[in-house]
């Protein structure tokens, strides 16, 4: 028999403390994985430095509720920006692409964050070399509409189905307007996957979505600094408009359709996808660009230009990576108890076994043998627990994910890796040296003839 196959028959012989000892092992180490992957995954699913866009421009505010409104969408709109802003912005000689944004309302199945926008949003990459791409086609028309690859799995929907969406915080009013899914995007690990997106004019549309008249108008004058007239002035085409279709105002709760283009002064965007031009010869001047626009808002209109990667650095260095540490810290703890009670159980065998290892001496086995078969035992243990705890905590990540995406909407892989886990056994094996020696060492100074005749 070598070291390994004694030491395994020993661990059989007292199987119940054994396993209860390894368990407890893998219970802690299990927690670890846990706690390591999901800082991962938080780590990946706010890691903005490849985001498609240079700025979010939206409403003066919080700027990290504008961040997870505008690209999490797990955060109620600050406010929103009047459209005649949005088209200011496309005319913006520094700006190479604005693309508007409207949120609020969701799914009436799967309570899925709708986000009404323009064609143009699927043309900028969503993370650095990653392009969307959809099953057949973009939502052109006015009731058209693409959808990610998580609402379509849950949802059990395809290309050709059509839905209807639930009025933004009222759970009881359902839009009787239904829009048709053209596309279903590919997956891409994004919150995009777990969003509807709908065509910009049918969001417009939909009953109750048009600002009242008089409303948007003063919603204007205060945004720009005007004077009413000034606003009306501004949109006298649209307000002519308005008139001859005085009998299709829609700014209440009437769930017809109407065919009529909605008027500019009653739209508007929730937020606004900036990048700035660029210039090949010149690759900061973008970023150079993006710094003095965010300047001069904070100067100028009631509106704000966030560049995302900052308030989301600050969420994971300040609290994220706090709470992270604790965990670490705690789990840590955990499975230093955890070695102590393998040092405990192997130590009081000892008391148990003096008899035993004095035949094993009294046949030929030496003091360095009976030390070595010991501090096995205690590796075994170790590594045991360790294999377990490694395999349960990635199962506990596998069976939350999909809990965790429905009520978080967070896009959660299950088979993410975290590279602090290539340590985990060489630390379970200096463990088990650390708390085998002892024990072993209590073997190894055994008396053969005391406990032969005892």
């Amino acid at each position: 028999m070598n070291l390994f196959t004694i030491a395994l028959k020993s661990i059989r012989q007292r199987l119940l403390a054994s396993s209860l000892t390894a368990l407890s092992v893998a219970l802690g180490v299990a927690l670890m994985i846990a706690v390591l992957i999901a800082n991962t995954v938080v780590s990946k699913t706010f890691d903005l430095q490849q985001i498609g866009y240079d700025l979010i421009v939206g409403p003066k505010g919080s700027e990290l509720d504008l961040v997870l409104n505008t690209v999490y969408r797990i955060a109620p709109p600050i406010e929103n920006l009047p459209y005649r802003y949005y088209e200011e912005l496309k005319e913006n000689k520094h700006i190479g692409v604005a693309v508007p944004i409207a949120l609020g309302d969701s799914t009436e199945h799967g309570n899925f964050p709708i986000l009404g926008t323009t064609v143009e949003y699927f043309a900028v990459d969503y993370a650095e070399g990653k392009k969307f791409r959809t099953s057949a086609e973009w939502p052109n028309g006015k009731w058209e509409s693409v959808i990610g690859s998580s609402v379509a799995r849950e949802n059990n929907w395809t290309v050709g189905d059509e839905f209807q969406m639930v009025h933004a915080g009222q759970d009881d009013h359902v839009h009787d307007e239904k829009f048709k899914i053209v596309g279903i995007l590919e997956a891409t690990g994004t919150p995009n996957d777990r969003t509807v997106f709908v065509n910009l004019n049918g969001f417009y549309a939909i009953a109750g979505h048009e600002k009242p008249i008089q409303e948007a108008i003063d919603r204007e004058a205060e945004f720009f600094g005007e004077t009413e007239a000034e606003v009306r002035a501004y949109h006298a085409a649209d307000l002519k408009e308005m008139e001859a279709h005085a009998g299709h105002d829609h700014s209440g709760h009437d769930h017809a359709h109407h065919d009529h283009p909605t008027p500019n002064l009653q739209k508007e965007v929730t937020a606004i996808l900036v990048r700035m031009k660029e210039d090949p010869r010149n690759p900061t001047l973008a970023q150079s660009r993006a710094i003095e626009f965010s300047a001069d808002l904070r100067e100028g209109f009631k509106a704000q230009a966030v560049n995302p990667i900052r308030p989301m650095q600050r969420l994971m260095t300040n609290l994220v990576g706090n709470i992270r540490l604790i965990l670490i810290n705690l789990t840590a703890f955990i499975i230093l108890v955890s070695g102590v009670s393998i040092f405990v159980s192997i130590y009081n065998s000892m008391s148990e076994r003096k008899r035993e290892i004095a035949i094993m001496r009294a046949l030929g086995a030496d003091r360095m043998a009976v030390f070595s078969i010991i501090l096995t035992e205690s590796i075994i243990l170790c590594l045991a627990g360790g294999i377990i705890g490694i395999l349960l905590g990635h199962g506990l990540i596998m069976f939350a994910s999909p809990i965790l995406e429905a009520r978080t909407g967070l896009v959660i892989d299950p088979y993410v890796f975290d590279p602090m886990e290539l340590i985990i056994i060489p630390v379970m094996i200096g463990l088990a040296a650390l708390v085998g020696f002892i024990p072993g060492l209590t073997a190894y100074r055994t008396d053969v003839a005391e406990n032969l005749s005892s």
